[in-house]
């Protein structure tokens, strides 16, 4: 197999190749939005804001995923948001500093090489730790079997917040909202001999002890 890398992106040439996996999968083959001009916007290496990262398989260009830091919780009424009993989401949102993780997807021909979309999360919670975000929150389509609900919330950790109907891409699916609390997935992992969880405590055992050196505390 070839060698499968991952880059946060910084470049034009990144930026360019991230966009043929967006225009491969979100507009042509899922139609879920009209085209990439307004994916990955020209402030991308300067955006605190938000984070894409790129995998390549050897030198093709083979997933995507962004991370948006700090999202609001306050989602439209358009959206027709139900959430699950006992939930609000003003105390989820004091849980802790959360990252959205959106525009996750994987080319087709990459889709049997699960390390592609390891590498991808691998990286993302490294940054995310590294700069002290403290949880994960995500929208998964019901039904949509290249976003599986079991993994996130079987394998993950991934806890259930929350349904909308509508959302800003273009898909007939409920979309269910789903939270994760990175330390708590750390420390549960951290000593699993699973490969899985090998390739993400990895990255995040890296981060929190740069973390730790510097402020003494991964907190």
């Amino acid at each position: 197999m070839s060698s499968i890398n991952v880059t946060k992106i910084v470049s034009p040439e990144e930026r360019q190749a991230a966009r043929t996996v967006i225009d491969a999968v979100f507009v042509r083959e899922k139609r879920w939005i009209d085209g990439t001009h307004e994916q990955i916007p020209e402030d991308y290496a300067s955006n605190d804001r938000c984070s894409w990262f790129l995998a390549r398989v050897g030198q093709s260009p083979a997933g995507v995923m962004r991370l948006c830091y700090d999202p609001s919780f306050d989602l439209p009424d358009s959206f027709q948001v139900s959430l699950e009993p006992g939930v609000d989401l003003q105390q989820v949102k004091a849980l802790g500093s959360f990252v959205e993780i959106g525009r996750f997807m994987i080319m087709p021909q990459f889709r049997r090489q699960y390390l592609v979309a390891l590498r991808l999360m691998r990286a993302a919670t490294a940054e995310v730790v590294e700069r002290g975000y403290t949880h994960f929150v995500t929208d998964v389509f019901e039904g949509e079997v290249h976003s599986p609900l079991n993994f996130h919330t079987r394998v993950l950790g991934f806890e259930v917040i929350g349904r909308h109907l509508l959302g800003e891409l273009n898909c007939s699916s409920t979309r269910i909202i789903l939270t994760l609390d990175i330390l708590k997935l750390y420390n549960r992992i951290k000593d699993s001999r699973s490969r899985i969880y090998q390739e993400l405590s990895e990255g995040m055992r890296l981060s929190l002890q740069k973390r730790m050196s510097l402020t003494g505390s991964p907190d």
